[in-house]
């Protein structure tokens, strides 16, 4: 005999309270006592009821998935360390709404095309976007679709209209530039990001706002965020200014990049030149000299992202978030 699969009135029953109650409780909502969550709790897994997700997708509309767009290449999503600690955030803190989190990759026409699409079939409840860049079509894809979606970093040109939750870009970079003035140096270079996403464009203007006219078009070289972009900027910016004797990189993995390049070019590391980064990431106390660096609390901003977004599919208002970011001296400065 096929053993019958528990109900929402099975639990409203063995918690003793309603299906109503049962309801809220299953669904995330707040207004209900701690007593009764705690009971309805135990009743599911006393009777080991699990939601039908298909029937409560039909009922609301909802489908109990979120997508996260990455706007990178593939490879990337391998390479930086930063994007498997917004999806393991991300993951953690939608398992507990009982949301599943969806990985898709636009980092060309063809994967942004596989993306609206997806959107557009409505497969999914809002979009987590990471690393979007100034000017994406996709963006328009996600608008025309109705989802709700909100950026991780703020999209340039588009900050009252996406929200999101970001670092202190700008305050970072200029702490980082502050003090290597304050360490005497005097022939300072920036590695940058790229321009039109915020951690390039804004960590531009913290590094700027400090060096002013030393900042010159020879001291600033831009990269991709790969080790290897950061080594091939490192190897420029040594051609452009051969006396450099300080280097700020926006981002550790390019800063390791660039400290293989001044090892290369038998540059000491920091007594020639001194090297700062920005992230805190794993890489930057592997590396050697371990990297002075600009620590972003990202698995914090990750959370306000989510956060974010759950509010939006909630029907509340929201402000963008930005955090303070701290500086960690280290011995490559």
């Amino acid at each position: 005999m096929t053993r019958k699969r528990p109900t929402i009135h099975d639990v409203a029953e063995a918690s003793g309270v309603s299906r109503g109650t049962v309801s809220r409780v299953l669904n995330g909502k707040a207004n209900v006592s701690l007593s009764a969550e705690a009971a309805v709790r135990r009743a599911v897994a006393e009777t080991g009821y699990v939601v039908n997700r298909a029937a409560r997708s039909l009922k609301t509309s909802r489908t109990g998935s979120i997508v996260m767009v990455l706007s990178e290449p593939q490879e990337r999503l391998f390479e930086d360390p930063n994007f498997s600690v917004l999806m393991r955030v991300a993951t953690n803190q939608l398992a507990d709404r009982d949301m599943s989190l969806v990985l898709m990759i636009a980092g060309d026409d063809g994967g942004r095309d596989r993306v609206a699409r997806y959107l557009r079939g409505g497969h999914a409840d809002g979009a987590l976007l990471i690393s979007t860049h100034a000017g994406d079509p996709l963006l328009d894809e996600i608008e025309r679709a109705g989802v709700p979606a909100v950026a991780l970093g703020a999209v340039l040109g588009r900050e009252s209209v996406i929200p999101y939750a970001a670092a202190d870009e700008r305050g970072g970079a200029r702490a980082m530039a502050e003090y290597l003035v304050e360490q005497g140096r005097r022939k300072i270079g920036m590695i940058t990001g790229p321009l039109d996403t915020p951690g390039g464009s804004l960590r531009l203007e913290g590094f700027t706002g400090v060096l002013g006219r030393k900042a010159g078009k020879q001291m600033v070289v831009h990269s991709d965020y790969t080790q290897a972009g950061g080594e091939a900027a490192m190897r420029q910016l040594l051609r452009n200014v051969p006396d450099l004797d300080a280097v700020f990189v926006a981002s550790d993995l390019m800063a390791a990049g660039a400290l293989q390049a001044l090892h290369a070019a038998g540059r000491r590391v920091p007594e020639d030149v001194a090297v700062g980064g920005f992230d805190d990431s794993a890489i930057a106390s592997a590396t050697r000299p371990a990297l002075t660096t600009v620590r972003q609390p990202l698995s914090k901003v990750a959370e306000e992202t989510v956060r974010l977004l759950i509010a939006l599919l909630d029907d509340e208002e929201v402000e963008p978030v930005i955090l303070p970011t701290e500086l960690i001296i280290r011995d490559s400065a």
